[in-house]
Parts: structure tokens; C-alpha cells; sequence
């Protein structure tokens, strides 16, 4: 029997790609570089991605197509190369080369203003003349959109270095990427673990995030499988924990620490922020009314040997800045704005005090632009 190319073509016909339910064929899926000799057959599939999950099933699915089309005596099995339009994600331990320091913002519980705190520190170290990025990792309640007033903001992929990456998008000098947006800022999002996972990791690794001081991830709250994922991703610089001073959610704190510190996860802990540490009203700046208990995070800094980073107060403006998309970081001059550029402040100097106390091939140099 003679075997020709338009043989195994038409025989590839019958294959069809998972999902699409077109043949492999009229996807473009097969090379032009089919090659036979007597009853050896060979020849390329070409995937859009390296790690396309359905690579396996379509070699298999070639292969009995080109038995039972052609002839059970054509020698095909480990013949077919898988070939990629788009280059391989690094490895976790070379994933964002160009960044120099990774901070993790964390809570213990839900409601104590972490978000906030990362978008204004995030706007605060921008102020300072660093580049930075903000991924919001709170997949099941993103609010990093709106807070940088880039709720329409719709990121696009771009070529780069033979891969297709996303484009965060910016404003107030922090470059942004966050779950919120590519879901219906209406719907919940409903994934199982894996599926947030998968979806942060995407979000770090296919993403053109080029060359930052600072990369601040806002967390979900609490302790998840989100955070072991992220600690196997990146070589995380430290973390800062966010709590008020009420006891509840010191208790949720002093958790959040301790997964930090644990085996599992070995990150430094760079420090406690304290949020709504008091309320100031805007027409009585000098006074403090301690709400919800006064000075509870630096007594747990203190229990804890960690640093106390910032004490922010309860002010109108912040809430109001939120929900405008305007962070209060934004005026280095409020009461709310010198709060956070203390802040900044304090993260930049414990990350360099940490650098001191490495080794000289571990330290890392960060110089304004």
C-alpha cells in the first residue's frame, strides 16, 4: 500500500478539537511538514499554547484516526511532534525577573479595610517616585477597580518576546490587573479553589508587569489555598498583616501571622498595620475617639516581636475616596494622606533593614526613578 500526505490529512479530518468541535484540520492545527517513508509516518500538531490541556487527548485522537483511516500497519504511535504558537510561562522561581521587591497585604478577617489600605499604600509608594504594580488577588471580592476609578478599564493581550501577555491597566502610577476585570462587576463569582488558583496565576504570569520597585498583592482574607498558591509562585519579599484594634479582629490577626510564619508558608512578616485606629472628625482634626479600642495592634506587635507600620485613622475622606475612585493618598498634605505616606515609608525601610540583615547575593537595591 502507498501512503500519501492527502491521505492523513483527510484521515485528520475526523478529529475533532475538545470544546470547539471543529477538526483539527480546518483549526490549523496540522503542519505542512507531513513526511513518509514506506509505512513510517510523521508530522507536527501545532498548539496556541505550550500547555493547552487537551494536547493529549487530540495526539491520541490523531493517531487512531491515521490507523483506522488509512491502515492499522502505518507506524504513527510517538510520531506526531506537539509544537506551540506562544512561548512556555517561566518557571515559578524566574516568574517577574524585573521586580524587585513582592508584598503581600493580608487580613485575618474580612472588614477591616485591607483593600483600602493596599490601594492607598500603593498610590503612596507611586507618590514617592518608586514603580509599582497592584495585583488584587481577592478573587471572590474585588474592589481594586473601583477604587483606581477603572471599572471600565478593559486590559488587552500584547506580544512580548514571542508570548501573548496581558496589559495591566494604570492610573496614579500603579500599574493594576485585578479578576474584576474580566467578570460582570454585577455577578458573583463562583469558582471552586483550583479554579481561583489557576485564574491568579494567570493573572501574575501571563501579564506584562515589566519593571517594578514594589508589587503589591491584595489578598483575600483570612487563610486559603490562594495563599499557599501564591507563596509557590513568587519569592515573596514579606508580608504586612492589616487589623483594627477591636479584639476580634486581633484574634483573626494573630492567625494570619502565624500562617506566615509557618512551615508551609515561611514569609517574613513585615509589619502590622493598624486601621480605624481612631476616628478624627474633619472640623476637630486634633481629636482621637477610639471606637473600636485604642492601640490593640501595637500591644499584638508588640506580644509578637513584629513592627507596628502605620495607625490610620476613621476619616470621611477615605470611605469617600474609595467609593470615587480617588485615593486620600493622593494628597500627601491630609490628615489621611501624610498617614500613608508614613506608611510607605515605614514598608520601604523595613524592607531595607531586612536587606541588611541578608546575605550580599540575597539583597535587593531600590532607587527612585
Amino acid at each position: 500500500m502507498t501512503i500519501y500526505p492527502n491521505l492523513i490529512i483527510e484521515a485528520l479530518k475526523n478529529v475533532r478539537y475538545p470544546g470547539t468541535g471543529k477538526d483539527i484540520v480546518s483549526m490549523g492545527l496540522v503542519e505542512d511538514n507531513i513526511r513518509i517513508d514506506g509505512m513510517n509516518v510523521t508530522f507536527s500538531l501545532l498548539f496556541e499554547k505550550p500547555n493547552d490541556p487537551f494536547i493529549r487527548s487530540v495526539v491520541k485522537a490523531a493517531e487512531t484516526a491515521i490507523l483506522t483511516y488509512v491502515s492499522p500497519e502505518v507506524n504513527i504511535k510517538g510520531n506526531i511532534t506537539v509544537k506551540a504558537r506562544q512561548l512556555a510561562r517561566p518557571e515559578p522561581d524566574k516568574l517577574l525577573p524585573q521586580v524587585k521587591n513582592i508584598i503581600a497585604v493580608s487580613s485575618g478577617k474580612g472588614g477591616v479595610g485591607k483593600s483600602t489600605v493596599a490601594a492607598n499604600l500603593a498610590v503612596a509608594l507611586a507618590l514617592q517616585g518608586y514603580k509599582v504594580g497592584l495585583l488584587d488577588a481577592d478573587i471572590f471580592g474585588p474592589s481594586q477597580p473601583k477604587m483606581f476609578n477603572l471599572e471600565e478599564a478593559h486590559p488587552y493581550m500584547e506580544e512580548v518576546d514571542g508570548r501573548e501577555l496581558i496589559k495591566p491597566a494604570e492610573n496614579y502610577g500603579v500599574k493594576m490587573l485585578s479578576i474584576g476585570f474580566f467578570v460582570n462587576k454585577e455577578d458573583a463569582v463562583l469558582w471552586r479553589g483550583a479554579m481561583a488558583s489557576n485564574a491568579l496565576k494567570q493573572l501574575i504570569g501571563d501579564a506584562n508587569w515589566g519593571e517594578l520597585d514594589y508589587f503589591l498583592i491584595d489578598l483575600p482574607p483570612g487563610t486559603s489555598d490562594i495563599h499557599l498558591t501564591l507563596v509557590q509562585t513568587l519569592a515573596i519579599t514579606g508580608a504586612v498583616v492589616v487589623s483594627t484594634p477591636q479584639e476580634v479582629a486581633l484574634a483573626d490577626a494573630r492567625k494570619g501571622i502565624s500562617m506566615f510564619t509557618g512551615d508551609k508558608v515561611n514569609v517574613p512578616v513585615l509589619g502590622l498595620i493598624e486601621n480605624m485606629a481612631w476616628f478624627t472628625p474633619a472640623e476637630l482634626p486634633e481629636n482621637k475617639y477610639y471606637i473600636f479600642g485604642k492601640e490593640g495592634c501595637k500591644r499584638l506587635a508588640e506580644e509578637l516581636n513584629v513592627p507596628l507600620l502605620g495607625q490610620i485613622p476613621i476619616v470621611q475622606s477615605i470611605c469617600e475616596g474609595g467609593d470615587q475612585g480617588k485615593p486620600v493618598a493622593l494628597n500627601p498634605d491630609s490628615i489621611t494622606g501624610k498617614a500613608f505616606q508614613e506608611l510607605a515609608e515605614n514598608v520601604v525601610n523595613q524592607i531595607e533593614y531586612r536587606n541588611e540583615h541578608l546575605a550580599p547575593t540575597e539583597r535587593v537595591i531600590v532607587t527612585k526613578k
